[in-house]
């Protein structure tokens, strides 16, 4: 079977993109599939590229990519490929529609709002959130463009910031607290890691930079294991995730909170889910495998 691993694509987090790509075409060098590195650089280079190709590994991120646009376009051309489908794919890039599912699932989450101009900004809610606050693309991924700000004079220049990257920028009450990640695989929630950044928030290099964070499997306190299990896989069942998706939440005083959903986490050498699969003795190439075929076995059902 000949594998394309999609990878690079037109967002913010291309290189991030490339490595994941990169870590993905290395561990199946030697399994049964032939695989074929597909660089996207364009979005119209996609149908093109990916014709000959029985199985589309995505190790795309952010804005064409993790969105659901390239699994509409995959649908469309009957090219099974790996994790969400388009509609959590898009649901859970939109973090404000990610929001108002979990609101709607009664999924504890940080209050927010969103902008599309500076002239929008509701300065009475960001009084009601209380600061710091949190400023942030509403579509971006990686922490890029995210700002935690203790002025509300800052708030006008992070919107502008947010919009370079773009059209709508989510202000969001900042929940202090410990971050974790919830894994899931297939319905089945992997050990919880404990997020711990040298940086006053899990940033861009916290993520990817070795050395940025301090990221290690945890033990819960059973009732907030329980909490936090229920949570994720309401999280990941109510926006109708498939394959595997990553929930991220901040536990505050002992209440967690959902933060936000990644249909396509990262595959890199730092990456999280990885680390989370080993907790259970499943290796690197073990992982991707399990992905193909379970993605596979979705297509089927």
């Amino acid at each position: 079977m000949k594998v394309g691993v999609i990878m690079g694509g037109i967002s913010s987090e291309r290189e991030i993109s490339l490595k994941s790509g990169e870590a993905v075409i290395n561990a199946l060098k030697d399994s049964k599939y032939e695989v074929v590195a597909i660089d996207i650089k364009k979005t119209e280079e996609l149908v093109e590229k990916v014709k000959g190709i029985d199985f589309a590994f995505l190790a795309l991120h952010g804005k064409f990519g993790e969105d659901g646009t390239v699994q509409s376009v995959l649908q469309t051309m009957k090219i099974p490929y790996s994790g969400c489908s388009p509609l959590s794919s898009g649901i859970c890039m939109d973090k404000d529609m990610t929001k108002k599912v979990l609101k709607a699932c009664d999924i504890r989450t940080a209050d927010w709002f969103t902008v599309r101009s500076v002239e929008e900004i509701d300065y009475k809610k960001v009084e009601e959130f209380g600061l710091p606050i949190v400023v942030k693309p509403n579509n971006g991924g990686s922490s890029v463009a995210t700002f935690v700000l203790k002025d509300k004079s800052e708030i006008e220049n992070a919107v502008r910031e947010g919009l370079k990257w773009d059209n709508e920028v989510m202000i969001e009450q900042f929940i202090k607290g410990d971050e974790i990640t919830c894994p899931i695989f297939d319905g089945e929630m992997y050990p919880v890691l404990a997020i711990k950044p040298h940086a006053e928030f899990f940033d861009y290099t916290a993520k990817y930079a070795d050395g940025g964070s301090d990221e290690f499997i945890v033990e819960l306190e059973e009732n907030l294991y329980k909490e936090v299990k229920k949570l994720a896989l309401a999280t990941y069942k109510g926006i109708k995730c498939g394959v595997y998706a990553r929930v991220d939440m901040i536990i505050s005083n002992g209440v967690p909170y959902v933060l936000e959903v990644n249909t396509l986490p990262g595959l890199t050498a730092n990456s999280l889910f990885p680390k989370s699969a080993k907790g259970l003795g499943i290796e690197f190439k073990q992982f991707i495998e399990n992905i193909i075929e379970t993605s596979l076995k979705e297509t089927d059902n």
